[in-house]
């Protein structure tokens, strides 16, 4: 039987064997045979569907709508590759920009320097955040406006280091709940349970006001019903996204109310 295994495939890619696998349960994904031992066997083509597939990924597709698109009819690689060359040179000028960003807050931040506070926030993408804000408001209502309004209010007096401490500690908790998964622990384990603890302090930073039962458990399914964060989730773990829905769910019932 010609062709990688799913294993071989992992090891080209840095995709998970488990990743492969969701992949092809959900037709995204299928393997050119399957021998009689069972083995998934990935041709030319199915390579060049994964690529296309983390291509898309990286600039933010849904696997849904990935899905929709590589089998769309008349789907063309080449005009595909053409388009995703275009979006990344435009994100690299942008990340260019962040580095830049950064090289002068640490010069700032190490006495070599003075940085104007506008300059703090070069690079970063408005549009897409206040589009994240917009549909947050036409969802919740007027009220969300307001809550959005109380965070960044929270965070006007929040220093370089502020905003680093806390993407530090969300890729910390995200992390953990990776390895907890990939370890098979319950939802309400205590090892969760710790981490849920720090989950929701940080989003009690993050929103500058309380979180209480009902808030945390809307927001963990969010993170199973927004294709957004399902992606980025999942992307980091297969079945991740509902694994923090169980746990936030789990935490709030038993330590929220």
């Amino acid at each position: 039987m010609s062709g990688h295994t799913v294993k071989q495939v992992a090891r080209l890619s840095g995709v998970s064997v488990r990743t492969l696998h969701h992949y092809d349960e959900v037709g995204l994904l299928k393997p050119a045979s399957v021998g009689a031992n069972g083995y998934r066997y990935y041709g030319r083509e199915e390579l060049l569907r994964l690529q296309q597939i983390l291509f898309h990924r990286e600039l933010g597709f849904s696997l849904e709508e990935i899905g929709r698109t590589l089998d769309a009819k008349g789907f063309d690689k080449v005009a595909a590759l053409k388009a995703h060359r275009v979006k990344l040179e435009a994100e690299t000028r942008r990340y260019r920009q962040l580095m830049r960003t950064i090289d002068e807050t640490l010069a700032t931040l190490e006495g070599e320097a003075k940085m104007a506070d506008k300059a703090m926030y070069r690079g970063f993408d408005p549009e897409k955040q206040a589009g994240y804000e917009k549909e947050l408001v036409e969802k919740h209502g007027a009220q969300m406006q307001g809550h959005i309004d109380h965070a960044k209010a929270g965070m006007a007096g929040w220093k370089q280091a502020d905003f680093d401490a806390m993407q530090v500690e969300g890729e910390a908790i995200e992390a953990g709940m990776a390895k907890a998964l990939v370890d098979g622990l319950p939802a309400d384990s205590a090892a969760v349970t710790a981490l849920m603890r720090r989950q929701h302090a940080w989003i009690v930073k993050s929103w500058n006001r309380d979180a209480p039962a009902a808030a945390f458990t809307s927001l963990g399914q969010m993170y199973v019903d927004d294709p957004r964060f399902r992606e980025r989730y999942d992307g980091h773990q297969a079945g991740l996204a509902e694994y923090m829905a169980a746990a936030m769910k789990s935490f709030a019932e038993r330590e929220l109310k």
